[in-house]
Order: C-alpha cells, then sequence, then structure tokens
C-alpha cells in the first residue's frame, strides 16, 4: 500500500509525541514493505530515530505561513523568493523565536489554515497539491492531526483519495486560543471534518471527546493506540541510588511540572525516602520560559535545586538512559490528555508512572497495570502515591514488570502500523 503521511514538525525545542508517533510509524509500515512516503509541515520534524522525511521538501514553511498571514504583499511573491524562507536552519531560527506564537496571531492562523483553499496561505496549499499531484498515486492519505482538515477539499480534488486523519489533543490548543478564534476555529472544523473519511484516535476517550465535539458519526472514528519500539527499552540492572523521581514531556503549565515539583519538595521534607531526586527532561518553547524559570526559583526557594536535574530534549540514546536511571515517572497533566507515550516508554523501561485519574490515563493503566492513579491537581496525593513507591520497591517493581508486559504484547510500533493498515483497508473495501 502506497500511504503519505503529513506531520506538522516541532523543530528540536520539546518533546513532541505526534512527531515521534508519526516519524516512528512511517518507518514501520516501510519495514513491512508498504510505501509510506512523510511531508512535513511548518518546521523541520522532531525525530528521535532516522528522519522518514529525509529528501522531501517542507511546505507551508512557519516563515511563510506568517508573513502570508501578516501581509498581502507575501501571497503574492514568487516561489524562488519564499524559498529563501524555507531553509531549514532558518526555520530551526525562528521556532525559537516568541514573536510568532502570540495568542493572537496564533487564532488569525489557524482559522486561516482550516479554511484551505479560502484562507491567507492558499498559495502553500497549491504548492503542497502540485507537488503530491507529481507524486505516484497513494492508496491513502493521513494527516497528523485535525488541524490540518483545510487541506482536505483541494486534495481530495486533485488526487481523488481518501483522507484520514489521527486525533490526538487538538482540543487542548483550540479551547486555548483567544475568542473570537476559538469559537470561529470550531465551528469551520467542523464543517471540514465531514469532508474527512476516517479519524483515527489514539485512545476511546479521546475518539469520544471529539466525536461529540464535533457531531461525528461513531462509525467514522477508530482507535489506534500508539506504539513504541520494544528493543529500544530495557530495564536498568539495578534500582537507581538514590531514589529518583521522573518527567518526561514538555514543560509547560497544562503538563503539570509545577505539580510535580510540589509534590517532590513534599516528598523530600517528610524525610521517609532519604536522598530523593527530580529529573526533568522534555524542553520548552520561547513561550514557556517564564514558567520554567518560576519553577526553577521555586526550587531554588525551598533549597533543593541541587537536588534537581533539568535536561534538554533527549535523542534517541539519551531516552533509555535517562529512563533506566527513575524509579518512577510522573506527568501530572493538567485536563484531558488523549494519550501519553511517556507512560509506554517508562513502562517498557521498568519504571511504573504515577498519574492522574483524567483524559486517557485511566484507560492506559487499565491496559497495563502499570501504574497508580491520583486525583487531578491534587498535589497531596500525587506526593503520597509518589512515596509510596519510592518507598515500597517490591511493589513498585512487581508493577513495573505487569505494565512492561503489556506495552511488549498490545502497545509496540508493530502492532500500531497493524491496525493503521486494517483501517485503511476497511476504507478500500468500505
Amino acid at each position: 500500500m502506497r500511504i503519505i503521511q503529513i506531520t506538522p514538525g516541532a523543530g528540536t525545542n520539546f518533546y513532541c509525541e505526534n512527531c515521534l508517533r508519526d516519524n516512528a510509524l512511517a518507518l514501520e509500515l516501510r519495514r513491512m514493505g508498504h510505501d509510506a512516503l512523510m511531508v512535513p509541515l511548518y518546521l523541520p520534524l522532531a525525530a528521535d530515530g532516522p528522519d522518514s522525511t529525509r529528501g522531501v521538501p517542507i511546505f507551508f514553511g512557519g516563515i511563510n505561513v506568517y508573513l502570508q498571514q501578516k501581509s498581502s504583499i507575501f501571497r503574492r511573491t514568487p516561489r524562488w523568493f519564499d524559498r529563501l524562507f524555507d531553509a531549514r536552519w532558518l526555520l530551526r531560527w525562528a521556532s525559537r523565536r516568541t514573536e510568532m506564537t502570540k495568542a493572537k496571531d496564533l487564532g488569525e492562523a489557524t482559522v486561516s489554515m482550516l479554511r484551505g483553499e479560502n484562507g491567507r496561505q492558499v498559495k502553500e496549499l497549491e504548492r503542497l497539491v502540485a507537488w503530491l499531484s507529481a507524486q505516484d498515486r497513494p492508496d491513502v492519505i493521513c494527516l497528523s492531526n485535525i488541524l490540518l482538515a483545510g487541506l482536505v477539499r483541494r486534495i481530495k480534488a486533485a488526487l481523488g483519495v481518501p483522507v484520514f486523519s489521527m486525533l490526538q489533543d487538538e482540543d487542548g490548543f483550540l479551547d486555548g486560543l483567544p475568542e473570537p478564534y476559538r469559537q470561529d476555529s470550531w465551528q469551520v472544523l467542523a464543517e471540514r471534518a465531514a469532508e474527512i473519511d476516517g479519524f483515527l484516535a489514539v485512545s476511546r476517550h479521546y475518539g469520544g471527546l471529539m466525536q461529540r465535539r464535533l457531531s461525528l458519526a461513531p462509525g467514522r472514528v477508530h482507535t489506534v493506540y500508539p506504539g513504541i519500539e520494544p528493543a529500544r527499552y530495557g530495564p536498568a540492572a539495578a534500582p537507581p541510588s538514590p531514589p529518583t523521581i521522573g518527567y518526561l514531556a514538555q514543560m509547560r503549565p497544562a503538563m503539570g511540572l509545577d505539580l510535580l515539583v510540589e509534590a517532590f519538595l513534599a516528598v523530600r521534607a517528610r524525610g521517609r525516602v532519604p536522598g530523593v531526586r527530580l529529573r526533568v527532561a522534555g524542553g520548552h518553547t520561547p513561550g514557556d520560559r517564564p514558567f520554567v524559570e518560576a519553577v526553577r526559583e521555586r526550587l531554588a526557594a525551598a533549597g533543593a535545586a541541587g537536588d534537581v536535574e533539568f535536561l534538554p530534549v533527549p535523542d534517541r540514546q539519551a531516552k533509555p538512559e535517562f529512563l533506566r536511571s527513575l524509579s518512577v515517572l510522573s506527568v501530572p497533566a493538567r485536563g484531558e490528555v488523549a494519550f501519553g507515550i511517556f507512560v509506554l516508554e517508562a513502562l517498557a523501561s521498568g519504571v511504573p508512572v504515577v498519574e492522574p485519574r483524567a483524559g486517557a490515563f485511566p484507560e492506559i493503566l487499565e491496559a497495563t497495570g502499570g501504574g497508580v492513579l491520583v486525583e487531578p491537581d491534587n498535589v497531596e496525593a500525587l506526593a503520597a502515591a509518589l512515596e509510596q513507591l519510592l518507598a515500597g520497591p517490591a511493589e513498585a517493581r512487581a508493577m513495573a514488570e505487569q505494565g512492561r508486559r503489556a506495552v511488549l504484547e498490545r502497545f509496540t510500533i508493530q502492532r500500531m502500523a497493524e491496525n493503521v493498515l486494517r483501517v485503511f483497508d476497511w476504507a478500500k473495501s468500505a
């Protein structure tokens, strides 16, 4: 089967689950003998393995999208001029700037992108459609998220192939836009979603949530759990010493890093787990920098800065090593998280997790048995659960072993690829 996957890149500033998932999926589909082509949008892909977009141009380059949104002059410039702004080094530089990520600018650009051929980036859309039309005709095109729904009408008109969309955490982004862009985005998205042939949700929870919010027919939404490469992960030879709490996600308020820091300080103050440490990895955007600095200041004020380590976004080799250095991992996210690949990665590494009883976390831990659920936004409950696992290594080890077995059986990248193909085959026969 020939499959084209269209995925927004995230640069290299933070841990991007969609990028990791899509890149691993494309590579696995190729390993299985399928012709999987991955097309990046906006920024270079953030991947912790071989880059499956190698040799493919970046479309809707972030700088061009921004300039075309802000000025009609750039909607008429020739391609040779636009190409200057699509240089990968320049896009990486732009991803570290804050001026292009203000709420108002994001809102305007989001609505424009969802309007597709009626939006301000129509020149970029026509370039993508022309390039796709020049390639071998695919059997199916899959969008990394539904925020790309504005591409569908023109792609289907030009190529005449089914278009699917994955679903993961788009609601949080849209709900975070200022008005009137929030309401406008949901309204346009509901209209454009009707043109998509099917949806692949990363969890039953999130599929149901988006089904309700977009009034999607139940038969159009399929649950396809993400998967990881099991061979990359394995338990440490011996428990970490001293006991170590870990965090692996983008460092931003929505993912609850500040809650974990408070829980860590509470565990440290009680003294039942002598020498306890905290390791934080995942990176952050320029807009999240003030939040990260405030967290660091809180640790310094509590006299705990020396017991906490902040690490950059881990690469392919560093991530398994980071996970094996942990006694327990927790990302106490706020809100309805669609999934959490970091949970699978921790369990595959023999590390139990503590997560809030919200979003997809109950679904994941019910399927794996590899962790503890606590009340959301409750520092005391989080601290108690962390302390229980840190002070009871035998219980933590048994929980992690159960979780690891479940991940190796049900949440591998091979299983994900098989389930994706099953949905695409269903579309061809429908």
